[in-house]
């Protein structure tokens, strides 16, 4: 099969298109057919070799994937030709992951999923809005009538927790850095937008004087404490993100930087495994299908393409998900 491997870290040239032998099947695992895939940039992290002794190379990349089971292990549930979604569980870090045809996952990982969208569409789903449902629903248990506040919104975290946010009927406030991407941002259903120069909290408190209820954080530990800031009284802050690739907080006094009753919280997605969130992808499916929910996805690239990708990537350039493709266009 062809498959995208890194044979040591370093820029987006390392990733080089090789002929691989197709994984193996062995009881617990799935092997599935990929037809597309999101991109992430926890993959150019590890391009990198910021993921340190956590992954070795040669290594195949890629943290998610939609596609087809091509066989299962002994006793699966999963019938071949199914349609599936699978998501992190160690994709592309501690076993070889979705950049290629195939890829074997364990079935813990595997999602079921009923859908009509094509295949670029549903890829932009599994990683970013499963991580933006966690983020809302169980680490800052949105409901409707809350304010959101997102910092880092014209990722692709962040537009999809807008609209997550929206069908959920909350108020969102969302950042940009940059004015030219205030449109799009607004089109994804944002009540205000917020150019981000570095110091937000007043500018939010401008629109809310008294705070905002919900804060999702996304650009990291280089703006949690000024986000810390725009949280009202019993407010809850959820850090998500690291788009400030910034891992640690130095000289973090929580009594000085979290304001009085403020709740500060954190989603990860390595906590997604299918018993728990299966359910939830389906759901956000039907939203897509239905209108309730946007997707946007930014720029598809095929398998051959990916270096640009993560080029492109790195950039910062995109509005949206960034999405590789090995099946044909619908």
């Amino acid at each position: 099969m062809k498959a995208i491997v890194v044979s040591e870290p370093g820029p987006p040239e390392v990733l080089t298109l090789r002929d691989v032998p197709k994984p193996g099947i062995r009881d617990g695992w799935v092997l599935i057919r990929v037809m597309a895939f999101g991109l992430n940039r926890s993959e150019m992290f590890t391009r990198q070799g910021h993921s340190g002794a956590a992954v070795e190379f040669p290594r195949i990349l890629g943290i998610e994937c939609v596609g087809i089971v091509e066989s299962a292990g002994a006793g699966s549930d999963l019938q071949p030709g199914s349609k599936v979604a699978a998501v992190m569980g160690g994709m592309g870090r501690a076993f070889d992951g979705s950049y290629a045809e195939y890829t074997a996952v364990p079935e813990s990982q595997v999602m079921p999923i009923d859908s009509t969208l094509d295949w670029a569409t549903l890829a932009a789903l599994p990683e970013t809005f499963l991580t933006a449902w966690g983020s809302l629903v169980d680490a800052l248990e949105l409901s409707e009538g809350d304010t959101l506040f997102i910092r880092g919104g014209s990722s692709s975290v962040g537009m999809a927790a807008c609209t997550l946010a929206k069908s959920l009927g909350a108020r969102v406030i969302t950042t940009t850095r940059s004015e030219s991407k205030r449109s799009t941002l607004e089109a994804n259903g944002a009540d205000h937008v917020v150019i981000d120069r570095g110091s937000i909290a007043p500018d939010v408190r401008a629109l809310v004087p008294e705070g905002v209820s919900h804060v999702l954080e996304l650009v990291g530990t280089t703006t949690l404490l000024d986000s810390l800031q725009a949280a009202a009284p019993r407010g809850i802050v959820c850090n998500t993100g690291i788009l400030g690739n910034a891992w640690t907080l130095e000289k973090f006094a929580p009594m000085e930087a979290i304001p009085s009753t403020v709740r500060l919280t954190t989603f990860k997605s390595d906590t997604v495994d299918a018993a728990g969130a299966t359910e939830a992808l389906n759901k956000i499916v039907r939203a897509v299908e239905d209108g309730r929910v946007r997707v946007r996805v930014d720029r598809v690239f095929e398998l051959d393409e990916l270096a640009e990708a993560h080029r492109y990537m790195e950039s910062n350039q995109a509005m949206g998900k960034l999405v590789g493709r090995l099946a044909p266009p619908d």
